[in-house]
């Protein structure tokens, strides 16, 4: 249990680092709402959101757009990603992404810190060795 909660509160950094990273660059709107503890945990719960949707339909997707996936060797991927992105985001649960360019670059980049952050947890077949 422990480490599903972590794993959730790593997520939702990796949303508001992606969110920071993405309001650096102009033009693309990723915000996210942390300016109080209600706030927040209504972001925990928009991450939820996110990780269901990923989850089902995002998987779903993946699975229907499979030769596409292939021709593009797996770079469709991407745009699934921020498709939920955007959809979990229009649920209006503590983050914004205005236009698909802003959730294509803020799925990338939470990808990638969720990816690191997520490196320090060890798995539990790696704690029983």
């Amino acid at each position: 249990m422990k480490k599903f909660i972590l794993r959730w509160a790593i997520l939702v950094v990796s949303l508001i680092v992606a969110a920071y990273l993405t309001s650096m660059i102009p033009g693309l709107g990723f915000s996210v709402d942390s300016s109080s503890f209600a706030a927040v945990m209504k972001l925990f719960i928009g991450v939820a959101v996110l990780a269901v949707l990923n989850a089902t339909l995002g998987g779903l997707l993946k699975v229907l757009t499979l030769p596409l996936n292939c021709m593009t060797l797996g770079l469709f991927s991407l745009v699934i990603n921020a498709a939920m992105l955007m959809l979990a985001a229009s649920l209006g649960l503590g983050f914004k992404v205005e236009g698909f360019p802003a959730a294509l670059v803020g799925s990338i980049l939470m990808s990638a810190c969720n990816a690191v952050l997520g490196s320090f947890i060890k798995d539990e077949k790696e704690e029983k060795d």
